[in-house]
């Protein structure tokens, strides 16, 4: 590997651009390519097998490319296929994203923790170690949300459509006392607004990007393959869909901040 070469990431979609915001902002100096699989989303409702037959494909495009890293953006395809990929292929840095339950766990004691996430996700052995790990720590509930990566994969994130479907999954858990709310997939962050809202401003909102970040940067670290000088980083933007509207979304995603 070498400190030029650019940096891989990638998701099923477009969710995983909320942790290339998260990374961009630590290593702004970096190049990206950014590949999102939309033509295969979603894969919060595909079996093991599959997703990992697809992020294979994914990481040998990255690799014949050239990556130096390939981060893996996605928490359902992190939680089916992370553990396999980091064994097919030993001498890449690998890095994955999982939900935030431990900061959220261990924030604040006392009341209970939803964790918003695919069903792909919440099933998967890597997940339901975490709930092991801190059920005794904290009342926590699994929740599957997948409008929300329709809605974000159509740049759908603010409708009044959007807005009652999600209050209504939330009037399903009035009265469990959440007071912690954990973003289990990358698409959640484009409506944690909308989420806040619909929560309550004293409910807390946890997302792994920050910490798949600042990981990534102590793989690369650790590996002497952060890139020295100080020029401002580029990002290539791909996508298995033929959509040529994707192009513009990703970009605006990327640029949002709410």
């Amino acid at each position: 590997m070498d400190a030029n070469q650019p940096i891989g990431v990638f998701d099923s979609g477009l969710g995983g651009i909320s942790v290339l915001r998260e990374i961009t902002a630590l290593l702004p100096g970096e190049d990206y390519i950014y590949y999102g699989d939309s033509a295969n989303a979603p894969y919060g409702v595909r079996p093991t097998e599959e997703i990992r037959q697809l992020t294979t494909v994914v990481f040998e495009k990255l690799i014949a490319q050239g990556v130096k890293a390939i981060v893996i953006a996605c928490n359902t395809a992190s939680s089916a296929a992370g553990e396999f990929l980091r064994g097919k292929y030993p001498q890449m840095p690998i890095v994955a994203i999982e939900p935030a339950v431990k900061p959220a766990v261990l924030s604040k004691k006392g009341g209970t923790v939803l964790v918003l996430a695919t069903a792909a996700t919440l099933r998967e052995h890597k997940f339901r170690h975490l709930l092991e790990i801190y059920k005794g720590q904290a009342e926590i509930i699994d929740f599957a949300c997948p409008e929300i990566v329709e809605a974000v994969e159509h740049g759908d994130i603010r409708s009044a459509g959007l807005r009652k479907s999600l209050e209504e999954r939330f009037a399903l858990v009035k009265g469990k006392g959440v007071n912690r709310i954990v973003l289990g997939c990358t698409h959640y962050p484009f409506v944690r607004k909308m989420i806040q809202e619909i929560a309550g401003s004293d409910v807390m909102i946890f997302d792994g990007a920050p910490g798949t970040a600042r990981q990534l940067v102590r793989q690369l670290t650790e590996r002497n393959l952060l890139r020295g000088d100080s020029r401002k980083g580029s990002i290539v933007w791909q996508n298995s869909s033929v959509d040529p509207a994707l192009l513009a979304l990703s970009k605006r995603l990327f640029s949002l901040r709410e």
